[in-house]
């Protein structure tokens, strides 16, 4: 049996497969919250210990960068170390990649059940494939097409610098720069972000903050969600939730468009994430598109980009995929 999981600043999600129902059905499944334990041996040994099923490998997709087998968790003070996980848990092999690459190797599996079309498109045989996730920080990744098959690249595209595109944008810019020196595309589009353009939007008077939903934003360990479900609240939206998340929207579209362009991405753009999901009917009222394809001279060229919305916990099923890869051949797989 096959333990893989999806290691986030959040989140832990941990699910068993087999060799025979693949990649896409775990046997077992269980989400834990990342911050309440101490580590990832922790969370495992609580997992393992619900199941009766035996597992002899491992492969983690983890929020962070991952060099020489090793990573620090970019939202959580953990550092997930592949032979520590080996021996404390009496593991044959722990794989560690990185959450995005995990998500990329996922995406030519998927199914149109998985997914959201938000631009149709025609995607080019072989073409770069591009994959934007904000969650609680902001990831991105991209597959090549090496003539037999895609290969997943993780980045950290996501901590680039901030590139505002209207008069809204720039005042936040500013207003961030206030208060650090560097602003990257995390800091305004992600669970992080999130409460930074609430912020700047109250702060400058763009809407009223109402004192109901002040007391609860003070009382919430993760303002993040409060925001989203005051403005997307059917019988009463929030007016200046509302607008936090038409500006998130709008400035992830730019972004996804960036990296579009950075990756030559003819193949597709896959938005994922767990905030794209919970905020769908925005992404899909043409405000994210029009930032998207807002690109001067290549407009053009990504409107025939497709988009696709990923609907599905794709960092679990790409890292059972990489590591069923590893286990079978010794090097990751080919699609």
């Amino acid at each position: 049996m096959f333990l893989a999981g999806d290691i986030g600043g959040t989140k832990t999600a941990l699910a068993v497969f087999s060799p025979e129902a693949g990649p896409r059905v775990p046997l077992v499944q269980a989400e834990f919250p990342s911050a309440r334990y101490p580590n990832l041996e922790a969370i495992v040994r609580t997992f393992v210990a619900q199941t009766t099923l035996p597992v002899d490998q491992a492969c983690f997709a983890v929020a962070g960068p991952v060099i020489a087998e090793r990573a620090k968790i970019t939202n959580l003070p953990w550092v997930i170390d592949a032979a520590t996980l080996r021996q404390e848990l009496r593991l044959g092999a722990v794989a560690l990649l990185n959450d995005l690459e995990a998500i990329a190797w996922a995406v030519p599996i998927l199914q149109p059940d998985d997914l959201r079309t938000l631009n149709r498109g025609e995607a080019s045989p072989g073409g770069t494939i591009a994959v934007i996730a904000p969650g609680t920080g902001l990831g991105e990744a991209f597959l090549t097409w090496d003539g037999t098959g895609y290969h997943a690249h993780a980045s950290e595209g996501g901590h680039t610098d901030f590139a505002p595109m209207d008069a809204t944008q720039v005042g936040l810019l500013q207003y961030l720069l206030q208060r650090s020196d560097h602003v990257s595309y995390e800091h305004v589009c992600s669970g992080i972000g999130l409460p930074n353009i609430y912020a700047y939007l109250r702060d400058s008077g763009a809407a009223p903050e109402a004192p109901a939903l002040a007391a609860r934003l003070a009382r919430a360990a993760d303002p993040t969600p409060v925001i989203a479900a005051a403005a997307l609240d059917p019988a009463a939206p929030d007016a200046l939730s509302a607008a936090t998340l038409e500006t998130f929207v709008a400035i992830l579209g730019a972004e996804a468009g960036n990296l579009a362009l950075k990756v030559l991405a003819t193949g597709g753009v896959y938005v994922a994430g767990g905030i794209p999901i919970h905020v769908a009917p925005l992404l899909e009222d043409g405000r994210f598109l029009r930032a998207f394809r807002r690109k001067g001279r290549f407009a053009e060229l990504l409107s025939g980009v497709p988009v696709h919305l990923v609907a599905t916990r794709a960092a679990l099923i790409g890292a059972a995929r990489y590591g069923f890869g590893l286990a079978a051949a010794g090097s990751p797989p080919d699609v």
